[in-house]
């Protein structure tokens, strides 16, 4: 009985270690791995490819649940993760008091975003094509 008590606190101290992961059965990445400076090395929206001039100076800076997006001014704000979507929640810069929804893949060390710039859904793909308010960006880390 001991051993089995032990074995459930080792699970449950285990469990609730600082260490968040995503909440998915298929579940990678932790979110820890998030963290940090990305730099953009593609972007598109509505199908459109931009060019590299467009976004060669921005940086997203992610630390847990709040960003930094520097780019010809700098927002901030809150993001909240669940499933491989994001909500985010401008908060300082041009897009305080906005609410954008989004997709999101870690894959070989690439962040892409698929951001729906209207808020009202999350994207279904990492496709923008046909969708002027989809944006989407594929980040390396700094």
């Amino acid at each position: 009985m001991r051993l089995i008590a032990c074995i459930l606190l080792l699970i449950i101290g285990y469990n609730c270690t600082s260490t968040k992961t995503i909440s998915s059965p298929n579940a990678v990445a932790r979110l820890d791995e998030l963290n940090g400076t990305w730099v953009p090395i593609k972007q598109e929206i509505g199908g459109t490819s931009l060019p590299h001039a467009a976004f060669e100076k921005q940086k997203l800076i992610i630390s847990d649940s709040t960003y930094t997006f520097i780019a010809e001014s700098v927002d901030k704000g809150v993001v909240r993760y669940r499933d491989y979507k994001m909500d985010i929640y401008g908060r300082e810069g041009v897009n305080a008091g906005k609410h954008f929804t989004a997709r999101y893949k870690l894959k070989a060390w690439r962040l892409t975003i698929c951001y729906n710039l209207s808020g009202d859904g999350y994207p279904e793909t990492f496709e923008t094509k046909g969708k002027p308010r989809f944006f989407l960006c594929v980040f390396k880390k700094e």
